[in-house]
């Protein structure tokens, strides 16, 4: 473990385990497509071991609750979820592997059981597509059930390791189908010392009580510099709230950002996080920001 608290050694291990698994598309996949296939099975995987101590309690309440309007079931399994998310699916990850005959039909009905928020994630890595590729391929059952093993060790993984570990396997990707890694992440001690130049002269100001301030990224990618500079105003003063903006033209790395947002409890900020052009359709065109 570094001087940071991350465990370096449980990064590797897990990045190591998750390559693993895309090697299983050999052949059947091009290299620049693993991606494409792998990073939506990692967030369905933390947004089901979120859910997972809650799923019966969500379940018991979807069951009495059925016949009121979309927006109040929202707002009630969320509430028992504590996130802003929830899967009133009958499934979890580890009953998908339990059922091999119907898998494909069985994961299409479970990521219609989330709510709309986490839905527009997987619409966005266009999940559907995917799962019907793998189920042509005979590939999907081996992917599931590799990802439920995986459980066991990216339980223990914090989600600023897992930011780590989206980088790897990102980087990884990219070198893997020859193109360049620069183009697909910033590694993350630029991005370090980005955020550190951009508050170093307001650091002051910014330790004192009840501070408000807001942050846009215009082109932010899988979200690593708002993680970044959300650790760190927690790290100098745990009171301040720094509100995230930010806008992203990729679909996949989109979906990421806000699945990573979802997952760290940053829900209005994950609501913040637009998908488009900023040059040609710029999503927030009225706000204005304290840095950028």
């Amino acid at each position: 473990m570094n001087k940071t608290g991350i465990n370096e050694a449980r990064i590797k291990e897990a990045a190591n385990l998750i390559w693993g698994i895309a090697d299983i598309l050999r052949g059947h996949f091009k290299q620049h497509e693993y991606g494409s296939v792998i990073l939506p099975f990692i967030a369905l995987r933390r947004l089901d071991m979120i859910l997972e101590p809650t799923k019966e309690k969500v379940l018991a309440e979807y069951k009495k609750n059925r016949s009121k309007s979309a927006d109040a079931l929202e707002l009630i399994l969320n509430r028992i979820t504590k996130v802003k998310f929830h899967n009133r699916s009958r499934f979890t990850f580890d009953d998908l592997v339990r059922d091999h005959t119907n898998i494909e039909d069985n994961i299409i009905d479970y990521i219609k059981g989330f709510s709309l928020e986490a839905q527009d994630i997987f619409e966005n890595f266009k999940f559907d597509e995917i799962v019907r590729l793998l189920g042509k391929y005979n590939l999907l059952f081996m992917i599931v059930a590799r990802f439920a093993s995986a459980g066991e060790v990216l339980r223990d993984v914090t989600t600023i390791e897992m930011g780590y570990i989206y980088e790897e396997l990102i980087r990884k990707f990219a070198e893997a189908s020859n193109e360049t890694a620069g183009e697909h992440f910033t590694p993350r001690e630029v991005i370090r010392l980005m955020v550190n130049l951009l508050f170093e002269n307001d650091v002051k100001a910014l330790t004192k009580g009840g501070v408000i301030r807001t942050l846009y990224d215009p082109a932010c990618g899988t979200g690593g510099m708002l993680a970044e500079t959300e650790q760190y105003f927690r790290k100098i003063n745990h009171g301040a709230q720094i509100r995230l903006y930010g806008q992203e033209i990729n679909p996949e790395s989109y979906a990421t950002c806000k699945a990573d947002m979802l997952i760290k409890g940053l829900d209005k900020d994950a609501d913040r996080i637009q998908l488009g052009n900023t040059f040609t359709e710029d999503k927030h065109r009225s706000e204005t920001f304290h840095y950028m």
